[in-house]
């Protein structure tokens, strides 16, 4: 199966210097929905959505499917597993396709959970798999992350202990956006999967602009207490389709197969066999994702507003105000922003969204803030 080499393309494009505008490529933008006018209209920054997807190609794909949604996806599940198995380079039992990567999540946070296992973490990070865990009688310890925002790597390793289950890491991080460096982050999850399973959650993965940056299914492929999330839901804009998937290895997977419970549907699978075909598309969202967040770092330069720059769809900013009183304001100019993340209540996180509605959060922001 053909899919798009993601560091080659990155090196090609030059997208490790900045954010490099790939040229021809803005054309593809008459494959989606022209966007009304925003006057009145909220711009809905709140989520992280890829609000250019699914692609054209992958909305032909789900209306040739509806004649078999009648049908049960257990038949055609298979060459979306083997077309996973493939792009990540390992076989088939490697893979459990859920029902988003949220699910994954789940999943992981009820078998690792269960029975007083506890999981390490960082402060803030993704909640869904540690109050998942923390409803089943897990204990989290949630290290805070250290000044630059990023995991605490020494202090996490020193919150393991022998009833330690997994170790989670959301890389890049949500909401701070930042990534760890690419040797330490190999080596601590090499080293913890000898003590403990690592959760590598890479959602936002296709995003980092670094070359040649490493997914942990490396250590997969070489047989560690690992189990990396991957989803359909950010890059490729299909977030309200619900599909993800999980590489790990084949007696982990089985394990937690056993407990997935929110499955996809024949109509998701079709769309991602599709979007793992649409190199274009992938392209394009990744374009302007970079467009949005320069955007954004203008609009908090002007301000002279301390922000992350990102490796993901969206940026992390200090605004100096409660974050429950900026939601507020910002809703009164039609602009969802990200819920809070504690302890961090005075900064704020913004989603690239459209062009168009990041455009009218800088306006927005701007009249806020004065």
């Amino acid at each position: 199966m053909k899919t798009i080499d993601r560091r080659k393309w990155l090196r090609t494009v030059g997208l490790s210097g900045g954010f490099a505008m790939l040229g021809g490529l803005e054309a593809l933008a008459l494959e989606t929905p022209s966007i009304p006018d925003l006057k009145n209209k909220i711009a809905k920054l709140s989520s992280n959505e890829n609000p250019y997807g699914p692609s054209k190609r992958v909305r032909q794909a789900i209306t040739n499917t509806f004649d078999s949604a009648c049908r049960y996806p257990f038949a055609v599940l298979g060459e979306l597993v083997q077309m996973i198995a493939e792009k990540e380079g390992v076989s088939k039992d490697h893979i459990v396709v859920t029902g988003g990567s949220g699910e994954g999540l789940c999943t992981a946070g009820l078998i690792y959970g269960m029975s007083g296992g506890e999981i390490v973490a960082a402060d803030p990070t993704f909640q869904q798999i540690l109050r998942y865990a923390e409803v089943h009688g897990s204990f989290v310890h949630r290290v805070p992350v250290d000044e630059n925002m990023n995991h605490d790597l020494d202090a996490m390793e020193k919150r393991i202990t022998s009833k330690t289950s997994l170790v989670y890491i959301c890389n890049p991080n949500n909401p701070t956006g930042t990534i760890i460096e690419k040797n330490k982050l190999k080596d601590f999850c090499s080293s913890v999967s000898e003590r403990a399973v690592v959760f590598s959650d890479e959602a936002y993965y296709d995003f980092i602009t670094e070359p040649d940056y490493p997914s942990m299914v490396e250590l997969v492929k070489e047989g560690s207490n690992v189990i990396v999330s991957k989803t359909f839901s950010k890059v490729y804009g299909m977030a309200g389709l619900r599909i993800g998937y999980l590489v790990t290895r084949p007696d982990i997977a089985r394990r937690l197969k056993s407990s997935v419970m929110a499955r996809t549907n024949i109509l998701a699978i079709a769309a991602a066999k599709e979007a793992l075909k649409d190199d274009e598309f992938y392209k394009f969202s990744i374009q302007k994702s970079s467009e949005g967040k320069q955007i954004i770092y203008n609009s908090l330069d002007n301000l002279g507003l301390e922000y992350i720059k990102s490796h993901t769809n969206f940026v992390f900013f200090k605004s100096g105000r409660h974050i429950d009183e900026l939601i507020k304001d910002m809703k009164k100019e039609n602009v969802a922003i990200g819920r809070p993340f504690p302890p961090f209540y005075d900064w704020a996180r913004i989603s690239t969204g459209r062009i168009e509605e990041v455009e009218q959060f800088g306006k927005a922001l701007k009249k806020v803030m004065a």
